[in-house]
Formats: C-alpha cells, sequence, structure tokens
C-alpha cells in the first residue's frame, strides 16, 4: 500500500506500507480523493497546528471519501467521538473531549490507499456524488456548523472575510438561507472574482488601502449583522469586527497561524458583539449529502486543482501558493 507521511515540515514522503487491520466495529475503506484543507497547511509548513505538534511521520488528510471492501461508495466524517463524555452526551460531538481526529497527532489520515475506519463514520454516497464531491463534504460540513452558529434570518446583511473554499461555501449557504446582501473579502483576484460567482452581492480586494476604504465604506452603508471571519488572518478578524454592527454576532472559522487571536476589548464590548469560534461541524454529513445532491450548493466548481497520490508534494506547493480553490489528490 502507498502512504504519503510528512517527516518534517515541508518533507513529505512516499511509502510502501502494509494495509492496516482493521480493529471491532471497522471497515477497510479504499480511499480515492483527498482535499487539502489549510489545516493539513499548517502541518506542511509549521509542523503543527495550535498546541499539537508533529511527534512522528504523520499520514495528513481528512477530507476524503472511498470504497469499502463490499463496493460501497462513502463519504467519511474524520472526527471520531467517543459517544460517552459530558460533550457527546449533550449533542456536541464536535467538542469530545476523547476525540480522536484523521491526520492530526497521533492518528494517520486519508493519504494512502487504504484507511481502517469505524462504520459509525460512514456516509453513502449517491451516484450522482463523485469521490472528489464526497471529499468536499467535510468542508461543507464546516460551513453549515458556521451558518448554524450565526443563526441566518432572511433578509439580513452578513459579512464573509475570507473567501477560500469554506468561506465561498458560507457565500452559497448563506445564500441559500436568504440573506439579502452578502459582502466578501479576499486578498487574491481569483477568490474575489469566485466570491462573485458563487453568490456575492459585492466583493472587494483588500490587499492594499484602496480595497479596504471600499469595503468600509460599503459596510457601512449595508449594515453588516453577521460577519464570518474565513482567513485565519488577524486582519480578517479585525475587518469582521469593525464591519458587524452593534449587537451582532463574528464568527471565527478560520484557524490563525501562530495560534492567536486578538480583538479590541473595547470596540467589541460597546458594540455587545457576541463571539463564536467554529470547532469543526456537528451531525452535518446527511444535511450536506441532500444539498449537493439536489444541487442547492454547488462543490464540484470549488475543485480547481487534481493530483495523483504520488504528486502529493506538488498539490501542497500548490495549495500552499493558494493557487485556484480546492486542491484534490485522487487516488
Amino acid at each position: 500500500m502507498k502512504s504519503i507521511r510528512l517527516h518534517e515540515t515541508g518533507d513529505l514522503r512516499l511509502h510502501d506500507e502494509l494495509v492496516p487491520p482493521t480493529g471491532e466495529g471497522e471497515t477497510l475503506i479504499r480511499v480515492k480523493a483527498v482535499g487539502l484543507c489549510g489545516s493539513d497547511l499548517h502541518w506542511f509548513t509549521e509542523g503543527g497546528i495550535g498546541d499539537a505538534k508533529l511527534g512522528h511521520p504523520l499520514v495528513l488528510g481528512h477530507e476524503f471519501a472511498g470504497e469499502t471492501e463490499d463496493g460501497q461508495r462513502v463519504a467519511v466524517d474524520p472526527a471520531i467521538s467517543c459517544g460517552v463524555c459530558e460533550f457527546c452526551l449533550q449533542g456536541n460531538p464536535n467538542l469530545c473531549a476523547n476525540v480522536i481526529f484523521a491526520g492530526h497527532g497521533a492518528q494517520d489520515g486519508a493519504l494512502r490507499e487504504a484507511i481502517s475506519w469505524p462504520r459509525k463514520c460512514l456516509y453513502p454516497l449517491p451516484d450522482s456524488l463523485s469521490y472528489a464531491d464526497g471529499a468536499m463534504l467535510e468542508p461543507l460540513g464546516v460551513a453549515i456548523h458556521s451558518i448554524n452558529l450565526g443563526h441566518l434570518q432572511p433578509g439580513m446583511t452578513i459579512g464573509v472575510f475570507g473567501c477560500g473554499p469554506i468561506g465561498l461555501l458560507i457565500i452559497q449557504l448563506a445564500k441559500l438561507s436568504g440573506a439579502a446582501q452578502i459582502i466578501a473579502t479576499d486578498k487574491l483576484v481569483h477568490r474575489v472574482e469566485a466570491a462573485r460567482r458563487f453568490g456575492a452581492s459585492q466583493a472587494f480586494l483588500v490587499e492594499d488601502q484602496h480595497g479596504l476604504r471600499e469595503m468600509r465604506a460599503a459596510v457601512q452603508e449595508r449594515k453588516v449583522e453577521v460577519a464570518f471571519e474565513v482567513a485565519g488572518e488577524q486582519g480578517a478578524v479585525d475587518d469582521a469586527l469593525a464591519a458587524v454592527l452593534p449587537g451582532g454576532k463574528v464568527i471565527l472559522t478560520g484557524i490563525p497561524g501562530d495560534d492567536k487571536t486578538s480583538f479590541s476589548a473595547s470596540t467589541a464590548r460597546r458594540k455587545g458583539l457576541t463571539i463564536k469560534l467554529v470547532r469543526r461541524m456537528k451531525h452535518t454529513y446527511p444535511r450536506a449529502i441532500e444539498l449537493v445532491a439536489k444541487g442547492l450548493v454547488d462543490v464540484r466548481s470549488l475543485v480547481t486543482h487534481r493530483f495523483p497520490l504520488e504528486k502529493t508534494a506538488e498539490a501542497f506547493h500548490t495549495a500552499v501558493q493558494r493557487e485556484g480553490l480546492k486542491v484534490i489528490v485522487e487516488l
């Protein structure tokens, strides 16, 4: 079995390994498609994410779909929650105190030809969905959870600060939820253009002061009620807090590279803001599958680059350079 392991920062190596054994309640999955996520890029460029550090050669990859030994096409929830801790029992498995997550810490992920995973984490893929579509259900789940935390109502004005794949999915879901105005920002031209294509009312390139001034004028006029920060950058956090109305909500979906997020306490306090942080997702796969299968959310157009497993290093370099939108490794 071929696998790709991260040995140290920027050092991905192809290995030939044994097919992993299956434990109780598990099944073997032949991996067919793996999406590269921003958190994978943190591991690749920084050797960790947050307080989790690279301690052994790690197989990355948590956005994936494949085929079981009996031929069933499945999307895979990368989080294995324990089901018995207080957070699981309260219906919040994304906050599980004992969660195991693919491609994180000690748990190898999906950038390999086969992976053993619990059957409870598998979701059958409709025939209309490709394996790449199935891999995209994980970032769509994060976007759905973000929207849930925002408690959107029809007619609202929202802001999306950062238009990578999850930001673009949030734009689609906000439009579907009845947002009247969607203001989006990014530092990359092709992502600003994509934001417009996927439903943003206004999208601004904020790589310079001119673009920032235009964006700030727009949010003052439109009065943002819910702001989604999806860039993982301090500038996007600052823009989101500045843009939102008093009494509004700021949803922090992005993951900062230096494991720190800050904001002006006086601004947040005087505005009486509600600030929520997104922890992966919960109970979203059935809804994500339904949304894609019915054509209500477009995940396929977000995939701009595809690489075979042997060219995973090239795939990571493409993703790090922020070329295109979503990079997929196909097996």
